[in-house]
């Protein structure tokens, strides 16, 4: 199966931070307004997600959750994980204090990915 998120070593790295300082995450990635497009690390369930929102997968045990309608947006796409030294939007998210801030790259999957895609799953 072709996995629509992965993570980079750095993300990795903070993601395991975060969970031995806050336990179980969750990721959640809307469409715009105050917290931009940047995908944002909450501790599990500190974040309610609307109807039809997707979990596209999950990273150390941590679930990827975006927002229904970027989903429709982006859901040709492969999502890959990163973080950076800077400060994000909003600061929201749980990287924020420790001055990192997490981002997504996309790139187009090819035509044999598309058919063997990880399986989804929906707020109903």
């Amino acid at each position: 199966m072709t996995k629509r998120v992965d993570a980079t070593e750095k993300a990795v790295e903070l993601i395991k931070i975060l969970q031995e300082k806050h336990g179980d995450l969750m990721f959640y990635q809307a469409g715009g307004c105050c917290e931009g497009t940047q995908p944002q690390c909450f501790e599990k369930g500190g974040f309610y997600q609307r109807l039809g929102d997707v979990c596209i997968g999950s990273i150390e045990n941590t679930e990827f959750w975006v927002d229904k309608d970027l989903f429709e947006y982006w859901k040709h796409a492969h999502f890959t994980l990163d973080v950076i030294d800077a400060f994000g939007v909003g600061g929201f998210s749980l990287e924020t204090p420790l001055k990192k801030t997490f981002r997504i790259e996309y790139r187009i999957f090819t035509p044999e990915e598309e058919q063997s895609l990880e399986p989804l799953k929906y707020i109903e």
